[in-house]
């Protein structure tokens, strides 16, 4: 092959993956996507801080508790009502034979972080029945960043195994509670919340 053929091959590569990578990035919209750590990001730079319809809570100031069960592919409940300014404690159990995400955000936070969740897999963190907890320690990249699921409005869960989410709802809006482990979300495992 020719030089010219290879460099031609080359550019159509990098551009291709940088034009992939386009999509991913609009989606997130601004302030409503995270990474490890719990910092939430806001039009790609990490900041700590409330996302647009809430902020972490704390379990002994929650006005009430709220079990959801997780299954293959569906929650129980699935809708829930709020009110503004109401701090929940969400106890959450996974019943089901694979892992799942109990994950609150607007549709475009879900988009998001589903591309995130999709890197997860294909690094081996998501196993489909397990998670593997040493990947999850691993850089992702050169920030040292790693890929763990240590989210504030979120939980990820075994079979069998269950968590907590405490969340403060500040404001009324498009909030859903998913799951984003690949395939899942487009499974119908989504349910709403109605903010009054």
């Amino acid at each position: 092959m020719s030089s010219f053929h290879m460099l031609t091959r080359f550019t159509f590569t990098i551009g291709a993956a940088l034009f992939a990578t386009v999509p991913i990035a609009l989606a997130a919209g601004p302030g409503d996507h995270s990474h490890g750590g719990g910092h939430m990001m806001k039009e790609g730079t990490r900041m700590s801080g409330p996302m647009s319809f809430g902020m972490p809570g704390q379990a002994a100031s929650a006005d009430r508790v709220i079990e959801i069960v997780m299954d293959d592919n569906f929650f129980e409940p699935e809708t829930l009502s709020v009110t503004a300014g109401e701090t929940i404690h969400f106890k959450v159990s996974n019943q089901g034979t694979l892992v799942h995400e109990f994950n609150l955000g607007t549709p475009d936070y879900h988009v998001a972080h589903q591309a995130e969740m999709a890197m997860m897999q294909q690094h081996g963190v998501l196993m489909g029945d397990h998670i593997n907890h040493e990947m999850m320690n691993m850089p992702m990249g050169d920030d040292g960043h790693t890929m763990s699921h240590d989210h504030p409005n979120s939980i990820l869960l075994e079979p069998g195994k269950s968590g907590d989410v405490v969340w403060t709802f500040t404001s009324a809006g498009d909030i859903e509670f998913a799951c984003n482990v690949p395939g899942h979300y487009a499974a119908g495992m989504v349910g709403t919340v109605d903010v009054e």
